[in-house]
């Protein structure tokens, strides 16, 4: 099935948090949003076809996991990333934030350091706070035009009550596809300082040719015995709003541990619709997905190729993997706080700014390009107009 991604959806007045409540986040409702981390397009298909036979049951209930839930989403594992998984080590969580909060709540206690590599998806930083604990700054380092890990960093700013690492893979907002090599350096030191890896996930099926995405748990089972690894179908088929998470424990302790706090929180009920789309998007959502890295790729040269012709100033920074673009704009002429305001209420922008992201210095943007080709044309003719304004 051909799936026309050129296609303008209009999300207003759907309740959409990207599109219908900018202003929360902007102060004005006039930008274009290109900020929360979902998609302007339609799911795939068959995903919308499973979420309608859950209406039309018209009962709902709570709900269980079917065997065959495990069974896709085992076998999507094993087919795209050559990891063997079982079905007792799944542990279900309304979405990955909410995992990460849970997972901080039990295997760390107020006081203790919790590994940022930072510019990384804020929500980390609040999920660290929210349990009294401390944020271990750890940045990554820009070379050759990409971002990578500083493990010397790491190993000197790991003290006695550093407890755990937030793996960011792929990384959201710079858009590092991690390479095998780097995954082992990072798990050996993590070992040898007897850290506990949560690794974020979500972003692991936006990956772009040239670069392969590795789960981190499959390296060795010495990792996999220190690793929990979130993921969901949620990012890949924009299902955000099904709040349907895995969460994979090989270590049956750290899995019992986990489902204790859970239960204790009453998070214990699945989504009947998150369920069925996430099951239907495993099955038969190969070929969308392979149509969207297809067009995302587009979007990309097409973005890179206007930014370096007409706006020089800009520094795109390359992602090799998610739909989420890293902005250096330090050098289009104007100083903050007047950049940040200049792109909501000039240039009509309704994307993020770096400083929230851990960004050391202002001048640094998150813009999601998961849109249609002329949203995306939109938004770069209002930058560049802010551009040559200098």
């Amino acid at each position: 099935m051909h799936y026309d991604f050129d296609a303008v959806v209009d999300r207003h007045n759907t309740n959409s948090a990207k599109w219908d409540f900018c202003d929360k986040f902007f102060g004005t409702k006039d930008v274009l949003p290109l900020w929360v981390a979902d998609m302007d397009f339609r799911s795939p298909q068959p995903v919308i076809d499973a979420v309608r036979r859950v209406a039309e049951h018209g009962i709902f209930g709570y709900t269980g996991i079917p065997q065959s839930y495990y069974e896709a989403a085992i076998d999507w594992m094993k087919r795209r990333y050559d990891w063997e998984i079982q079905k007792d080590w799944f542990v279900f969580t309304p979405g990955v934030v909410t995992a990460i909060n849970m997972l901080i709540r039990t295997f760390a206690q107020p006081g203790d350091g919790i590994v940022l590599q930072t510019p990384v998806y804020y929500p980390f930083f609040s999920c660290v706070n929210n349990n009294d604990c401390r944020v271990i700054d750890n940045p990554l380092r820009f070379e050759n035009g990409q971002y990578v890990m500083d493990l010397d960093d790491l190993e000197k700013k790991i003290d006695e009550r550093t407890k755990m690492i937030i793996l960011c893979s792929p990384h959201n907002p710079v858009g590092r596809v991690w390479t095998r090599d780097e995954l082992t350096k990072l798990g050996v030191l993590c070992l040898r300082k007897n850290l506990l890896i949560i690794a974020d996930e979500i972003h692991e099926d936006i990956v772009y040719p040239g670069s392969n995405h590795t789960a981190f748990a499959s390296i060795a089972p010495e990792f996999a015995d220190r690793t929990i690894t979130c993921t969901s179908a949620s990012k890949t088929f924009n299902l955000a709003g099904l709040h349907t998470s895995n969460i994979i424990i090989s270590n049956q302790d750290l899995r019992e541990r986990f489902q204790k706090t859970l239960t204790r929180c009453a998070v214990h009920s699945a989504d009947p619709f998150g369920i069925a789309a996430a099951e239907a998007a495993f099955r038969y959502g190969e070929d969308w997905l392979r149509q969207l890295i297809a067009y995302l790729q587009g979007n990309l040269s097409f973005m890179t190729s206007r930014i370096e012709k007409r706006m020089p100033q800009v520094d795109l920074i390359q992602p090799q993997g998610t739909y989420l673009a890293w902005l250096d704009c330090r050098h289009i002429g104007i100083t903050q706080p007047e950049l940040k305001d200049s792109m909501i209420y000039k240039a009509k922008l309704g994307i993020e700014e770096g400083m929230p992201f851990g960004a050391k210095e202002p001048g640094y943007f998150r813009l999601n390009f998961a849109c249609p080709r002329a949203t995306l044309q939109e938004a770069l003719e209002r930058l560049e107009k802010l551009v040559i304004s200098r």
